[in-house]
Order: C-alpha cells, then sequence, then structure tokens
C-alpha cells in the first residue's frame, strides 16, 4: 500500500492506495505552526486500526509515500512524518518529477502541484482531451489535448472563498453556511448568495468548458472533483464524470512512475464519458 500526502491550505487528506485503488482517505487540519512530531502523532491516531479480539491498535504497512503540497512550510515536516512511516524517502512532486505529460506552458515549474497530480489522473482514467475541474476554495481547470500535452488551464475563485468574501468585504451580507440552491433566483439574502456562488460556480464550470472546446476545436470529456463538487456538479448542464478521489489516484501514478518500485505498471481502460 501507498501513503498518499495531499497539503492543501485548510486540509491535510491521507490516502492509503494499493493497485491503483484508493483503499481509506482521512484528514487532518492543516496547521502550519505544527511540528513534524505534532503531525506524526495525530497521523498514528488517524491510521492506526484496532486489532483482532481487542488486541492493541496497529498501523498500515507502507511501502513507500508520495506527497504534494501547496503549503512549502509544511512540505519537509510532512516528508519526514512519510519517512517515519515507510523508512523510505517520498515522491515529492516538483517540475522534476516524471508526470507522463507534455507540459505546454511557458513556466512549467509555475504549475501548481496539486494541478499536475489532477491533470496525471484525468489524463490516465479518461478520454482525452479532458478538462479536469476542482472545486474548492479556487476553481480550476486543468485543460489537455489528445497527446497528454497539458495546454494550459483556469484559475477563479471558488465556493468557500467567495462566500467569505461577501461576508468580510460587504457589511450587510451575513455569513451564510453553503448548500446547495433551490432554485436560481433567490427570495432572500441568504438563497441570493447561494445561488449566486453555487449555481454560480456551475455556470462557470459549463460556460469555460464550452470555450475551451471552442479553443480546442472538439469537444472534451469534463471531470469535476474536489471537496466542495458535490454542491456544484449535479448543477452543471455540460454531460461530466464526478470522480472525488482524482487527486490521489494522480499522485498513485507518479509514484509509480518516479520510484524504484520494480514493478510494471498495466495500463488504464478509459471509460466513455457519463452524464
Amino acid at each position: 500500500m501507498i501513503l498518499a500526502i495531499d497539503i492543501g491550505n485548510t486540509t491535510v487528506a491521507l490516502g492509503g492506495i494499493k493497485d491503483g485503488r484508493v483503499c481509506f482517505v482521512a484528514h487532518m487540519d492543516t496547521v502550519r505552526t505544527r511540528t513534524a512530531n505534532e503531525y506524526k502523532a495525530e497521523m498514528e491516531r488517524i491510521l492506526a486500526r484496532p486489532g483482532p479480539r481487542g488486541a492493541a491498535r496497529s498501523l498500515p504497512q507502507f511501502e513507500g509515500a508520495v506527497l504534494t503540497s501547496v503549503v512549502p512550510q509544511l512540505t519537509d515536516k510532512l516528508a519526514e512524518c512519510a519517512r517515519d512511516f515507510t523508512h523510505k524517502q517520498p515522491v515529492i512532486v516538483g517540475p522534476d518529477i516524471r508526470t507522463g505529460l507534455v507540459m505546454d506552458v511557458p513556466e512549467p515549474a509555475a504549475v501548481g502541484k496539486d494541478r499536475i497530480a489532477d491533470a496525471a489522473a484525468a489524463a490516465d482514467y479518461y478520454p482525452l482531451p479532458v478538462v479536469a475541474v476542482v472545486v474548492g476554495g479556487g476553481s480550476t481547470f486543468n485543460g489537455l489535448v489528445a497527446s497528454r500535452m497539458l495546454r494550459g488551464g483556469v484559475i477563479a475563485p471558488g465556493l468557500s472563498t467567495g462566500l467569505r468574501a461577501l461576508n468580510e468585504r460587504c457589511a450587510q451580507l451575513p455569513r451564510v453556511r453553503l448548500a446547495a440552491p433551490k432554485s436560481a433566483i433567490g427570495r432572500d439574502t441568504e438563497s441570493c448568495m447561494l445561488s449566486g456562488s453555487v449555481m454560480g460556480t456551475a455556470a462557470l464550470i459549463d460556460g469555460m468548458t464550452e470555450r475551451i472546446e471552442a479553443e480546442l476545436g472538439r469537444p472534451v470529456t469534463l471531470v469535476v472533483t474536489g471537496g466542495l463538487s458535490k454542491y456544484v456538479a449535479p448543477l452543471c448542464r455540460h454531460p461530466l464524470q464526478v470522480d472525488p478521489q482524482l487527486l490521489l489516484k494522480g499522485l498513485a501514478l507518479l509514484y509509480q512512475r518516479n520510484a524504484d518500485t520494480g514493478k510494471k505498471r498495466r495500463p488504464r481502460r478509459k471509460n466513455a464519458a457519463k452524464t
């Protein structure tokens, strides 16, 4: 089993991946002031499994680890934790690793590490060309063409970021709990904010996907992922696939392409897009 670690701005996702299948997912809060030992203790608490018939709890056995991070202060700390769990140097996603993609952008090193993992999985699991949209604190689009070439993407404010900004910057607007709006036309302040944020994100995904298709000159497979995709995906009109584990699958692929495992990876079968 491979330990995959995704260090995000608000949460750290931990995944156990075996033979390309995500066996479990757990989360920790992203706390920049935590030490490596504090994170290790938290990981031991989260990952420990009950033993048979009341025996002591045990940790999963990991053969290696892969890590991606958008929080530089925590990269080395979580890499140290990964070494403690696996006794091996983790694969850290960066501009110099083998991705299976052609980076057709002016500054490949500036592409977000999480975007690389998402793009690698989208290109491997879905028919090309594919656009992978991550719905979270921001909304990011990773666009690939048929030759597994990452052509660039789109970055826009996300659901939680937009709602928080409305509350913080507009004195008369309340803090709103994220939920699926019932209609496009809001009947009170809260429903208006939810419609603009949630349905607005769905309209953004539909509209930007159509524009990307027009620029590429052909239809694309649309894949939606991210922690807040469950609110948005049902409201999109473009045919799509929802894959909440896309990033962890991508990390597993990047591990296989960069770690000396002694195993050859079998090619994935691509599934047709579904509505």
